[in-house]
């Protein structure tokens, strides 16, 4: 079995992640990907969205897809998440699996920062999704993947909320009745 993992805030998780699970999913193969919300993200200023709000919306964005699946592992865990923690996890319970680390290349020219990186690359396969905005600099071994650019971020969402301003078309609907039934990011 062929599993991805896609791990970020998801604050909030917007079709840009979706787009760019499925086009992994496709161009490897991917039997799976895990949508994995972090607890406090190491290399990320942290917004004032429970970790379960997050989680919750992920599972309303994924909804549909038999691929994808959500997983509270790093909420669970507490405190700041790190991806070797989460990647020895899962790769403990499914003892048969090849994993493929997915990133973008904004976090991938981060990678050597990374808590016990040397590890992370021998345990998974890393996938870097290339952004415009982010070129390529490390000289890491990864896989490439040429993905439909999309110009969407949560930050960029959480903007346009704040601003009162539709995000229809950027979250799913029920991510965005979620968002407005809880008065997040106002």
């Amino acid at each position: 079995m062929k599993i991805g993992i896609l791990g970020g805030t998801f604050n909030p998780p917007h079709v840009g992640h979706l787009i760019l699970a499925q086009e992994v999913a496709q161009k490897l193969s991917l039997d799976k990907i895990f949508f994995v919300p972090t607890n406090i993200p190491p290399h990320k200023e942290s917004h004032n969205v429970k970790g379960c709000d997050r989680l919750n919306m992920v599972n309303l964005a994924i909804k549909g897809d038999s691929r994808f699946e959500a997983l509270d592992l790093e909420i669970k865990r507490g405190g700041v998440s790190y991806t070797i923690d989460t990647v020895r996890e899962l790769k403990n319970k499914f003892k048969r699996a090849e994993f493929y680390l997915i990133v973008g290349s904004d976090l991938a020219n981060d990678f050597p920062t990374w808590k016990y990186f040397e590890s992370l690359k021998k345990a998974v396969k890393i996938v870097v999704a290339k952004r415009r905005a982010y070129p390529l600099e490390t000289k890491n071994r990864f896989i490439i993947a040429q993905i439909v650019q999309m110009g969407i971020s949560s930050s960029y969402i959480r903007g346009l909320i704040k601003k009162r301003f539709s995000v229809k078309y950027l979250v799913n609907d029920s991510v965005a009745k979620y968002i407005e039934k809880h008065k997040l990011y106002k």
